[in-house]
């Protein structure tokens, strides 16, 4: 009796192997804006690729708006594993590589054109590799676009930004971009922003198109000042230890979807940008000032001495690099 009960046990542990065994394995895909924007589009693209070329082996499920981690937390929260892939914005790598900081410098890329040639170049290719010496994988970079600054008052010179209040990403380079226009920065989570301002506990904010419409930003501010002066976009990311555990022809799938679903949400991003800065023009909830060549090269001379800054940190090499993408 006691040989058939072993028997019994080994056979329900051999087939509780197995079936633990095919379970698919979950990519938790963890980001903090919703699902209407350009990431939020390229997550839910990218979800339906994979399920649809390896759905026995592999599920995603996608936490947009902060549901599981806020930016500041995700890239701990992944060398942990509680999640497998993010897309954090450039800015929040500061800590773990200096050279990322290249995307923060104000007035640095002309257009998004000079922003896709820079980061498809090898320089930028490169700089998807800058996280591995920390157990993370760049993956692709995800536009989002260029930055407008919203403020309860109109905008138009530097002074105007004097004394005010003006949130930012967890960003050195942006805090010394808003110090150099004499203003008072504050590093505060994305997820908070909407009732910074409309509490007028912050005075404005630095946000592309997508970004300010789809949280609704121009409600609660009255002005926005179209400056395009800096990036905003991001780094979709993993963990070595995740990437690296994946066998090798799963690994190329899941790129390959990836790499389409980048495209995807880079495509719409700026057909996004132009969609809702007119939707924010319709709404007359917020008024889009557009500032002369003068003004905007008084914002340009203020900001400059930021790249002298932080030249050392970054690289002199890199940031000649990322100029010359301007000239097409």
């Amino acid at each position: 009796m006691r040989l058939l009960t072993a028997a019994v046990t080994t056979v329900a542990l051999a087939l509780g192997a197995q079936i633990a065994s095919a379970a698919p394995i979950e990519i938790k895909f963890s980001h903090v804006v919703a699902e209407n924007t350009p990431k939020g589009k390229m997550a839910l693209k990218f979800k339906e690729l994979v399920e649809e070329r390896v759905g026995d082996e592999v599920t995603v499920s996608v936490f947009p708006n902060s549901q599981l981690f806020g930016d500041n937390k995700v890239l701990e929260a992944m060398l942990l594993g509680d999640v497998q892939m993010a897309a954090p914005s450039l800015s929040k790598f500061q800590k773990y590589t200096t050279q990322l900081q290249v995307f923060d410098l104000p007035f640095l890329f002309e257009d998004m054109a000079a922003v896709d040639r820079f980061q498809q170049s090898e320089t930028g290719q490169e700089l998807l590799n800058s996280l591995n010496k920390r157990g993370l994988v760049g993956l692709g970079y995800l536009h989002n676009g260029m930055k407008q600054m919203s403020a309860n008052e109109p905008l138009r010179v530097p002074a105007d930004a004097s004394g005010k209040k003006f949130r930012i990403m967890t960003s050195d380079v942006l805090q010394a971009q808003f110090e150099e226009v004499d203003a008072v920065p504050l590093k505060k989570p994305f997820s908070e922003v909407f009732t910074l301002l409309q509490t007028k506990a912050i005075d404005g904010a630095e946000n592309p198109w997508s970004n300010i419409y789809s949280k609704k930003f121009h409600e609660v501010q009255p002005y926005i000042t179209e400056t395009n002066h800096g990036l905003l976009d991001y780094m979709v990311v993993t963990s070595a230890e995740f990437w690296n555990g994946l066998d090798d022809d799963l690994r190329v799938e899941i790129k390959k979807a990836l790499d389409e679903a980048i495209a995807y949400g880079n495509q719409i991003s700026g057909e996004q940008a132009a969609a809702d800065r007119q939707a924010i023009i319709d709404s007359g909830r917020s008024e889009v000032i557009e500032i002369t060549a003068e003004e905007r090269q008084k914002w340009v001379d203020a900001m400059k001495p930021v790249w002298k800054q932080f030249e050392d940190e970054i690289g002199a090499d890199l940031i000649d690099a990322a100029l010359k993408s301007n000239e097409g």
